[in-house]
């Protein structure tokens, strides 16, 4: 039998990247060429595609103008779109994704780069479907049939696991420099929590939490570097000061990210631990953080856990630009920024469960 493909439109007005989109992309996906916007909204009007890879560049009608008649139309709002450009600056990713596109890839583009991304966002979009299907399925259960009501409810809580993850391998298939981060900042947030449940200062509040959803979040925490350019994103070295203002943005971006999908799932509720790890990881006891400057007890207890997590991670791990701490080097560190960067009793509780 004759495998089915999925249908990716490829719109772009220069031939040469037609051509090299379309070779790159063939084997996986059956491709469909546009040179233009027009063009493209005549393929749909006989073809339903998995995805659009839109160029923003084009005469007539640009990338901004065609995808907000995509999501203007109830036959085409659905369809995810992944914007192909030459842009490199983060004001004009974010408009894009304000219009409602999933991804933002730079070019020249790495054929393995993108079709890792491509095939990340159709994973993603068939199990947010799925999700929504289970979570109107859970609706309709009568209260007798508690088994399958139970049965079901795992199966939304895999998939949203399985969501959650899928994220993060994105933002971590983007930043290879950190590759690893993400699972060790998750066991760092894990032996915190864990400690923290009988603590006399932080047992009442993590009692409240649901601990699994918690620690799924907090893969998300840089979701943010999705609106992140690659050019800074993988440079290989220290970044300047203009460069390093514009990497602080991710914290906010991920909040934004995290409200735009909020926005369209009726199945919302488990990405609350998230959108705080994304936007409070980065703020400091003392106020001095980014992106709201919150200080002490504002900053929610999530992101002064992840704060402790990802700045030890960042620590013993060597970087194009620095060498790695040694464990008691780094615990020293954040020992002594306890009262300043980070939350002192929360310290001190770290310094006991590392062993410092």
């Amino acid at each position: 039998m004759e495998k089915n493909y999925d249908k990716i439109i490829l719109v772009d007005d220069n031939p040469s990247n037609l051509r090299t989109g379309k070779n790159v992309l063939s084997g996986t996906y059956e491709v469909y060429t546009a040179p233009s916007a027009a063009k493209m909204f005549d393929l749909l009007a006989d073809i339903k595609p998995a995805m659009i890879l839109l160029d923003i560049d084009m005469p007539e009608m640009n990338g901004y103008e065609a995808i907000k008649i995509l999501k203007s139309k109830d036959e085409t709002k659905t369809i995810p779109v992944i914007f192909l450009t030459a842009k490199t600056d983060t004001e004009n990713e974010l408009e894009g994704l304000d219009l409602g596109a999933i991804d933002y890839i730079t070019k020249p583009f790495m054929p393995p780069l993108l079709l890792k991304r491509i095939e990340v966002h159709l994973l993603v979009e068939s199990q947010k479907k799925t999700l929504e299907s289970q979570q109107r399925e859970l609706k309709d259960f009568n209260d007798n049939l508690q088994k399958m009501v139970d049965e079901k409810t795992q199966t939304v809580l895999e998939l949203q696991d399985a969501i959650l993850k899928t994220v993060a391998d994105l933002v971590e298939s983007r930043d290879d420099i950190t590759g690893g981060h993400i699972e060790r900042t998750r066991r760092g947030v894990g032996l915190l929590v864990e400690a923290l449940r009988d603590h006399p200062v932080f047992g009442g509040e993590v009692a409240g939490w649901d601990i699994k959803l918690l620690l799924q979040s907090s893969q998300l925490h840089d979701v943010g570097k999705i609106a992140i350019s690659d050019r800074i994103l993988q440079k290989p070295g220290k970044l300047d000061g203009e460069e390093f203002e514009e990497m602080k943005k991710h914290a906010a971006f991920g909040v934004q990210i995290i409200e735009k999908i909020e926005s369209t799932t009726t199945a919302s509720d488990f990405l609350k631990y998230a959108k705080i790890f994304a936007g409070t990881h980065h703020e400091k006891w003392d106020g001095t953080g980014y992106p709201n400057r919150l200080a002490g007890e504002d900053i929610p207890l999530q992101g002064r856990i992840m704060a402790l997590a990802d700045v030890y991670d960042a620590l013993v791990s060597e970087r194009p630009y620095k060498k790695a701490f040694s464990h008691p080097e780094a615990v020293k560190i954040i020992q002594d920024g306890g009262g300043t960067q980070f939350d002192p009793v929360l310290t001190g509780v770290f310094v006991g469960v590392m062993g410092g």
